[in-house]
C-alpha cells in the first residue's frame, strides 16, 4: 500500500511538472547567429530522409550541417547523398572515417566529424528524431544567458507500426519525459538528452572535448554533468523534438528499453532503484489480485488508472500530440512491462547498442564521482 501511495504522490508531482513546462512559451532567437548542426548516423533509421531534410530545412541565416557515419559500407550512406544532392545551395558535408578513436561508437563518430566544425555553436541530435524549421532559432535563443554552456529537448515518441513502436512511443512521452521534468523541478538539469546536445564550442572544449565522452556510454548525460562540474548551466528548452519511433518487434523493444535501463543505473544508481514509484499501477493491480476481497485495494486500482490516465492527457497537451500519439488504452500493459524492464535493468552489465555488444563498466566505476 506504501509503494501505491508513493506511486500516486509521484503522479501528481508529475502533472504539476508537466504543467509547468506546458505553460512555457518557446522563445526564438532574433539575434543573428550561426550553428554546425553534427548528425551521426548508423544504419537505415525508419524515415531517415525526411528526419535528415527536416534538419536542413531552417529559418537561420548561417548553419551548416555535417553527416557522420564510421563504416564505408554504411547503407545510409546513400541515403545522406541523396540529402546534400536536394540542398546544393546549402553547407552539407559527409564525413566517412572508421577510426575507433573512442569506445563509444556515437562519440567516435562524433571525435572524426568536429575537425570540420565551423561555428561556435554545436548542434548534436541522434539520427531518428525530426524538427520543424524553428528549431535552430529556439535553441540559439537559450544562449542569450553567457553562462549557458548547453541546452536539450524532450523529445515526443512518434510511432511508426505495430504494438511494440506503440509502447515504445509510450515509455518516451508517458514514462520518460514525466521523469525528466520531475526532475527538473529542483533546478537546471544535470544532464542532456540524445535528443539534442546544443554546447558552446568553447564549453566543450573547456571539458576536454569529445574525448572527455569516449570512455562512457552514457554520453548525454556525462556532458551535462562535466559541464555542470565546471560551472556552467545546462538548460532544457520548451522546444519538443519529434522521435521517430519504430520497433521491429517486443524482442527489440525490450533489447532497447533494457540498454536504456541499465545505462541509467550506472550513471544515477540511487535515483533508478527509486524510481519504481514511477510504477504505481502495475503495484496497485498487484494488490488487487492477491487481495481481492480488500475494497482498499480496488480503490488503489482506480485511482492509479486515473492518475495515469491524467498524466497521458497532460502529456498529449504538453508535446501537442493528436493523432499520432500511441492510444492511452495501452497503459496498462505499458506500465507492467515497464515495471519488468525496470526489474531486469537491476542486474546485468552489459547492452546491445545496434549491432554491437557493449559494457558499462566505465559508468559503472565513474558514477560516484558525479
Amino acid at each position: 500500500m506504501l509503494i501505491v501511495l508513493a506511486g500516486l504522490a509521484y503522479c501528481v508531482v508529475a502533472v504539476f511538472a508537466i504543467l509547468r513546462f506546458t505553460n512555457r512559451r518557446v522563445v526564438q532567437s532574433t539575434e543573428p547567429f550561426a550553428a554546425t548542426v553534427l548528425k551521426p548516423v548508423h544504419g537505415l533509421e525508419v524515415e531517415l530522409f525526411e528526419n535528415l531534410c527536416s534538419f536542413c530545412e531552417q529559418d537561420a541565416a548561417s548553419f551548416q550541417v555535417i553527416f557522420g557515419v564510421g563504416r564505408p559500407d554504411d547503407p545510409a550512406i546513400d541515403v545522406i547523398r541523396r540529402v546534400i544532392e536536394r540542398y546544393p545551395q546549402l553547407d552539407l558535408t559527409l564525413v566517412i572515417d572508421d577510426r575507433p578513436v573512442a569506445g563509444n561508437p556515437k562519440v567516435a563518430n562524433l571525435q572524426n566529424m568536429i575537425a570540420g566544425a565551423k561555428y561556435e555553436l554545436l548542434v548534436i541530435a541522434d539520427a531518428d528524431m525530426r524538427v520543424d524549421r524553428s528549431y535552430l532559432r529556439a535553441l540559439a535563443a537559450e544562449f542569450v544567458d553567457e553562462r549557458v554552456g548547453a541546452a536539450t529537448c524532450l523529445y515526443a515518441g512518434m510511432p511508426r507500426g505495430g504494438l511494440a513502436s506503440q509502447l515504445a512511443a509510450l515509455q518516451l512521452n508517458d514514462q520518460f519525459a514525466p521523469s525528466v521534468l520531475v526532475a527538473t523541478l529542483s533546478g537546471d538539469p544535470r544532464f542532456c538528452l540524445g535528443s539534442t546536445m546544443a554546447v558552446r564550442r568553447g564549453a566543450l572544449e573547456a571539458i576536454g572535448g569529445f574525448a572527455a565522452l569516449s570512455p562512457h556510454l552514457a554520453d548525454d548525460y556525462m556532458l551535462g554533468s562535466l559541464l555542470r562540474a565546471r560551472g556552467y548551466r545546462v538548460v532544457l528548452s520548451r522546444y519538443v523534438v519529434a522521435n521517430i519511433v519504430a520497433e521491429p518487434g517486443i524482442r527489440a523493444l525490450l533489447q532497447h528499453e533494457l540498454r536504456w535501463a541499465r545505462t541509467i543505473r550506472s550513471v544515477q544508481t540511487l535515483g533508478y532503484v527509486c524510481s519504481f514509484v514511477t510504477f504505481p499501477l502495475p503495484f496497485a493491480l498487484l494488490w488487487a489480485v492477491l487481495f481481492p476481497t480488500t475494497i482498499a485495494a480496488w480503490v488503489a486500482v482506480a485511482l492509479t488508472l486515473a492518475a495515469r490516465f491524467g498524466m497521458h492527457a497532460a502529456m498529449r497537451r504538453a508535446f501537442a500530440l493528436t493523432q499520432v500519439a500511441a492510444p492511452a488504452w495501452l497503459l496498462p500493459l505499458r506500465d507492467c512491462l515497464g515495471l519488468g524492464v525496470w526489474v531486469a535493468g537491476l542486474f546485468g552489465s552489459t547492452v546491445r547498442w545496434k549491432d554491437q555488444q557493449l559494457g558499462v563498466t566505465d559508468l559503472l566505476r565513474n558514477a560516484g564521482d558525479l
